[in-house]
């Protein structure tokens, strides 16, 4: 380790033999001119004490054990109060004073040497210390930087949770429609979102991403599409061109070849047309008294992938009663111990077997069937299901 490093570590001298302090700047005086050691001295453990708050920096306490007002051994006792694993202690006492010097090891000592001092065993135990030190506040360092990093991401959660919606029902008001929404991160952010919004009085925009990648990158990518996509959807335009209008911005502005896969529909909840394009997602099932269907594919492909790219849309009309639902693929990509899948079987079994069920007990009742699939792995995708029952006008 290179000596720069040692500069910013003082090391304390206890002792109270007053001839000590000249005798160490003299052995090492090329040390200290070379700004590799840097000495602070203190004559008992109250002074010690003092010093420590006086210099912060000090990293190598050498003290001796028998000294007036306060001995090495109680200082060792009052720096282990002080739990501070960047501050290490060396013990110098006589060789046959071999109880007080086991007693200062088991109270925390760092090393011990004897005297009469070698000043070149004094140099290699100082060296190896100040390594240790060096070690020791690196690693805090680090962990200082994840602290600050998940304070950071824990942020980020609660800002992406505030940005998707959480209350339901919604729209209290309406009878017509009913909507429900849940999304689980795989991490602290994720990629996943869902979004629904009223464009006029009588059309509901509705959509579900999945992006690129995971985390932080991916969080903010989700946040800027679903913004996108909510306030072109509120221009009241067709779901394609609302779509190929967000391609193309996503395309100017994505980074690190990110996309986003998305199905956005248009729901008339007065007669129950339903126009939609699917952009490169999971096609939703449609719950209704014909059975369960996955509702046709647009052909249209990711968004923020390539630039001026037509969509297509489809309709189809809801008929009072039908349900759609909408999922990411951190459904079906759930996996066992044994590495199977939730797969699409299952989710269809499981829709096919509560009919009756409400829009909200669908998903949650989704989520914990595949969280029980999954039991003891954890979730490696974001999971995101979004469900909307149209009951029609009286």
């Amino acid at each position: 380790m290179s000596e720069s490093k040692y500069k910013n570590v003082k090391i304390m001298v206890v002792d109270d033999e007053v001839d000590l302090e000249s005798l160490i700047i003299q052995k090492f005086r090329r040390q200290i001119r070379d700004g590799l050691y840097d000495f602070v001295f203190a004559h008992n453990g109250l002074e010690a004490l003092t010093k420590l708050i006086e210099y912060p920096e000090i990293g190598i306490i050498l003290s001796d054990i028998n000294m007036p007002e306060m001995d090495g051994l109680t200082l060792l006792m009052k720096l282990k109060e002080l739990k501070n694993p960047g501050l290490k202690t060396v013990i110098v006492s006589a060789y046959g004073d071999m109880d007080n010097i086991r007693t200062a090891m088991n109270r925390g000592a760092f090393d011990f040497l004897t005297k009469p001092i070698s000043f070149d065993d004094l140099e290699i135990t100082i060296n190896k210390t100040m390594e240790e030190i060096i070690q020791v506040r690196h690693s805090m360092e680090e962990h200082d930087k994840l602290l600050f990093i998940q304070q950071d991401l824990q942020t980020a959660h609660e800002i992406q949770q505030a940005i998707l919606p959480k209350t339901f029902p919604p729209f209290p008001a309406r009878t017509d429609f009913d909507v429900y929404a849940a999304m689980v991160a795989a991490r602290e952010v994720g990629g996943d979102f869902f979004d629904f919004f009223m464009i006029d009085n009588d059309r509901l925009g509705f959509v579900i991403g999945d992006v690129s990648g995971k985390g932080v990158p991916a969080a903010i990518f989700m946040a800027v599409s679903r913004t996108l996509i909510r306030a072109t959807g509120l221009k009241a335009i067709p779901a394609a061109e609302c779509m190929h209008y967000v391609n193309n911005l996503l395309c100017n502005e994505s980074v690190s070849c990110m996309f986003v896969t998305v199905f956005y529909g248009i729901l008339n909840t007065h007669t129950g047309e339903l126009e939609y394009v699917n952009a490169g997602h999971n096609p939703p099932y449609l719950l209704s008294q014909g059975g369960l269907k996955k509702l046709e594919m647009t052909g249209g492909t990711i968004l923020g992938y390539l630039e001026n790219y037509q969509y297509n849309s489809s309709k189809i009309m809801l008929e009072p009663g039908d349900r759609l639902f909408l999922y990411t693929d951190g459904v079906t990509e759930a996996f066992t111990k044994q590495e199977e899948a939730y797969g699409d079987k299952r989710l269809e079994s499981f829709l096919q077997e509560h009919p009756g069920h409400s829009i909200e007990e669908l998903v949650k009742g989704l989520l914990q069937e595949v969280n029980d699939h999954s039991a003891g792995i954890p979730q490696s995708d974001d999971i995101t299901l979004l469900s909307i029952c149209f009951t029609g006008r009286n």
